[in-house]
């Protein structure tokens, strides 16, 4: 499967930046990170890889000191 096309869970994203998951979900609750949902009901929220690149930018965080592949 091609990089860009996995998704990133929001614990995944949480433990890249070194913050809570809830830290994670105010930040796509505000729309500073585009996520969607997959499943019923509540579903999981995931961030497309460029998503969480193009925040990361925007927030002036510098991806090459993260551990998740971008």
């Amino acid at each position: 499967m091609h990089q860009d096309l996995k998704s990133l869970r929001v614990k995944n994203i949480a433990a890249a930046l070194g913050v809570s998951d809830e830290t994670v979900y105010r930040e796509v609750a505000s729309g500073r990170l585009p996520s969607y949902r997959v499943g019923t009901g509540r579903g999981t929220i995931r961030v497309t890889r460029r998503a969480f690149r193009e925040y990361l930018v925007a927030q002036g965080i510098p991806a090459g000191e993260l551990g998740v592949a971008l």
